[in-house]
């Protein structure tokens, strides 16, 4: 293994259909600029195909625990001895974009069994996939494997014993999932995803509130922990430009997946209500991300409350917008805010608007509590408190200036501090110090 030029590392990233996902689009950035860097990267998609707003590093790398075998293999004994080519079937391109579809439909109270299995790796009922992944990794031959996020850990057993190479595992969110499972399920979900992190040699946190949030959680050890705030692409963000908006109609934006974990009715909630004051009776609101069908009905029952306070002339709903269109959608806005119930292990919206010089208005509470004060981009607000909220968005709405101003600020800190290339450059030195550190580790797990 090199302790000195370019690394050969293979990423595992989970696909989420035909839906938006920030883990995918993190993932895929990164590794787009990993090998601008000169170093070999493949990136193997899991489940079903990655849906992406940029290039898609996934082309010419297989598919492993697809979607439907891993499904019928949950579900039946007997198919979980059915021939190969049975599952090279059901592998074919049409029948996973029929089951991206449903994916988008499908919610973490109905995967406790299959996500329990998943995590129990070689001794989980799709033992048979992680076979054929094995298969694959050991004719690549990788320095190290990165896992996408912790419901990976399942893997990392045989990866590190079979390959003998450092497994790492990015953390991203998984908190929200694993408490969302069904109460049956819940605890042996975190017991076995706590007892398989032990095989991982590094985890990478996005903050420091997730890295000391999932820490004790995972009962994760001193010195197996890093933070590493993710990056984005900055192509296309004009780091110079100081778009004068002080003349325009105010306008509020949202950019995530249009539900309501993200807050997005205690926004509109809000823009009634600022519609109602003295100076933004003018404001407009666009909503911008991800809408798959499960998310259709709570947005057209938003529609619905704007349409009854006389407001749906003054709201744009643009779901599923490509990367260029989301810059433009992000440049056309006065003000920024997601309101997630959820404390966020990261936030990459947040990053997306300072970089468009759009200042933020934000829950002080998770990842974004750190966000504001590392870029002076935004100001925040009391969490799942529909007034504060609107409070601290008329502050910037009816100051147009200070909004400039944090903006710029927002802008700088990201352009100087959050971007892909040197996301890459700092993931690379944690890979090459994982592989240099490995066989010390190794002896000692064995002993």
């Amino acid at each position: 293994m090199p302790s000195e030029g370019p690394l050969k590392i293979v990423q595992l990233t989970p696909g989420a259909g035909k839906m938006f996902c920030g883990a995918c689009l993190r993932d895929n950035a990164l590794v787009g600029a990993l090998r601008k860097l000169g170093h070999s990267v493949l990136m193997a998609p899991l489940y079903l195909p990655l849906t992406l707003d940029e290039e898609d590093q996934t082309s010419g790398t297989p598919l492993f625990y697809n979607g439907i075998n891993v499904y019928l293999e949950q579900q039946s004994a007997l198919f979980r001895k059915a021939p190969q080519w049975v599952h090279r079937i059901l592998a074919s391109p049409s029948l996973l974009n029929l089951a991206a579809g449903h994916a988008a439909n499908t919610r973490a109270a109905e995967l406790g069994d299959i996500t329990i299995s998943m995590l129990r790796g070689e001794e989980g009922k799709q033992a048979r996939e992680l076979d054929d992944l094995m298969k694959w990794l050991r004719q690549e031959k990788p320095d190290v494997v990165c896992l996408s996020n912790a419901l990976l850990v399942g893997m990392a057993r045989r990866i590190r014993r079979e390959l003998g190479v450092p497994v790492l595992c990015s953390l991203q969110g998984e908190d929200y999932f694993l408490d969302t499972l069904p109460e049956t399920h819940r605890a042996l979900a975190w017991e076995t995803t706590a007892e398989r992190a032990a095989d991982v040699d590094l985890f990478i946190a996005p903050s420091r509130y997730f890295a000391d949030f999932m820490t004790p959680r995972l009962r994760i050890p001193a010195g197996r922990m890093k933070i590493l705030p993710n990056g984005i692409s900055l192509d296309g963000y004009d780091k110079t430009a100081r778009r004068n908006r002080q003349a325009e109609p105010p306008v509020l934006g949202f950019f995530a997946r249009m539900c309501r974990d993200k807050g997005l009715d205690r926004l509109v909630a809000a823009f009634i209500a600022l519609k109602k004051r003295d100076g933004l009776q003018n404001l407009k609101l666009r909503v911008g991300g991800s809408c798959g069908p499960a998310d259709q009905p709570f947005v057209d029952s938003l529609r619905a409350d704007l349409s009854a306070n006389g407001f749906s002339a003054d709201i744009d709903f643009c779901p599923n917008l490509s990367h260029a269109a989301k810059q433009d959608f992000l440049r056309s806005l006065s003000v920024f805010s997601v309101p997630a119930l959820w404390k966020e292990a990261f936030g990459l919206y947040v990053i997306e608007s300072l970089a468009a010089g759009v200042p933020v208005v934000q829950p002080d509470h998770g990842a974004f509590t750190e966000l504001v004060a590392s870029t002076g981009g935004g100001v925040l607000c009391q969490p799942n408190d529909e007034a504060a909220l609107a409070e601290a968005l008329a502050g910037l709405l009816l100051a147009p200036e200070r909004a400039e101003s944090l903006g710029r600020a927002g802008r700088d800190a990201v352009h100087k501090r959050f971007g892909v290339e040197s996301f890459a450059e700092k993931m690379a030195e944690i890979c090459r110090d994982a592989v240099r550190e490995f066989p010390l580790a190794n002896r000692l797990a064995q002993n």
